[in-house]
């Protein structure tokens, strides 16, 4: 099992600690980097930063949202990146939220997987540099009875295939993003949970293209935490209003995936009670009502032997890339926190 490590989103007042902690993880052997976009900064400009500041390791989009690009924007952003890195990035797109995707980019969201699955087939091909055509229910190209012509992509990427992730929730989801990408990224993944989840969705689309999970990279992302075990409490804390946020205020009441996927790991009665209380403004409410076992599960928190036990489990679950968000309130601590990730992986004999 390989780590990485996740940025979340630039302009939080970290920046600079950002690029140190991603310096250090190429330092440390981390396998991989990702940077996230919402509504604010944007994937691709941070990566590049990163690209720029390393020298191993792979830099990848957690996630570009499908609604704020053009399929071929994409292939030339993901075509560029390849080759600015020398090889080292990888492809991951999602379809963001209602939300944003309408309110943000005045984007319908409607048909999420047909559009995520159409999308994905345009990128394919215009990395291909194959002359882009393609006839479908959300994209033409060209545009029929006009100027446009079948056109292909002048920038020639470091590598033939570049990795492609698709960000998936939901059981179809995870089943499609089995199917037609190289890779899942996850959030919220409790180990013990794995399995029924995400990973059985994922093996089912795999056979669906006549595929099996060799080669097919399963990517969470997890909050790390260090300290003693008598702390565990204080450091679940911490996450408190993270957890609330997903499950109580992404999206709307009635389509909330992260409140969806709380329900479906046995949390269905505290996830009402988060979100009403978060919809309703009382956001310490929220934060106070998201039960700590909730948090432990889907964070890693604690003695380094205690999070080396924690990897086990998610090894065992079929997780392939371990990625992790380092937590301190100083530079220092999540450097600390970073080491004591190679330390654990180490530790649990994955390395």
């Amino acid at each position: 099992m390989q780590l990485g490590i996740n940025l979340g989103y630039w302009g939080a007042g970290m920046d600079a600690d950002n690029l140190a902690v991603a310096k250090e993880a190429d330092k440390l052997g981390y396998a991989v980097c990702w940077a996230a976009e919402a509504y604010g900064s944007d994937a691709a400009t941070v990566l590049s930063w990163v690209a720029a500041s390393t020298e191993r390791i792979d830099i990848g989009s957690a996630i570009f949202q499908i609604p704020a690009r053009q399929p071929a924007m994409t292939a030339m952003t993901a075509a560029t990146l390849d080759s600015l890195s020398g090889g080292r990035f990888r492809l991951g797109l999602g379809v963001s939220g209602p939300q944003v995707s309408e309110g943000w980019y005045g984007v319908k969201f409607d048909k999420p997987l047909a559009r995520t699955r159409e999308y994905v087939e345009i990128v394919r091909k215009a990395m291909t540099r194959e002359r882009l055509s393609h006839e479908g229910e959300h994209w033409t190209l060209p545009l029929p009875g006009g100027p446009g012509k079948p056109l292909k992509l002048t920038v020639h990427p470091q590598r033939e295939h570049i990795p492609l992730y698709i960000a998936a929730i939901g059981p179809k989801n995870l089943e499609q993003t089995g199917e037609i990408a190289d890779g899942a990224l996850l959030i919220f993944p409790a180990a013990e949970h794995l399995e029924e989840t995400a990973v059985k969705h994922l093996r089912a689309g795999r056979a669906k293209a006549g595929k099996t999970m060799e080669g097919f990279d399963i990517v969470p992302t997890l909050p790390l935490a260090v300290g003693e075990d008598s702390q565990v409490d204080a450091l679940a804390d911490m996450f408190r209003p993270y957890t609330a946020l997903y499950v109580g205020g992404m999206g709307s009441r009635k389509q909330n995936f992260y409140n969806q996927l709380a329900g479906r790991m046995g949390y269905e009665k505290e996830a009402a009670e988060i979100q009403d209380k978060y919809l309703a403004g009382d956001k310490d409410g929220a934060a106070a009502a998201v039960p700590k076992q909730l948090i432990d599960s889907t964070t890693l928190l604690g003695s380094v032997d205690r999070i080396a036990e924690r990897m086990q489990a998610y090894a065992a679950a079929g997780v392939t890339t371990l990625t992790l968000a380092p937590a301190g309130f100083t530079l220092e601590e999540r450097l600390t926190a970073l080491r004591a990730g190679t330390d654990a992986l180490e530790r649990a004999g994955l390395a």
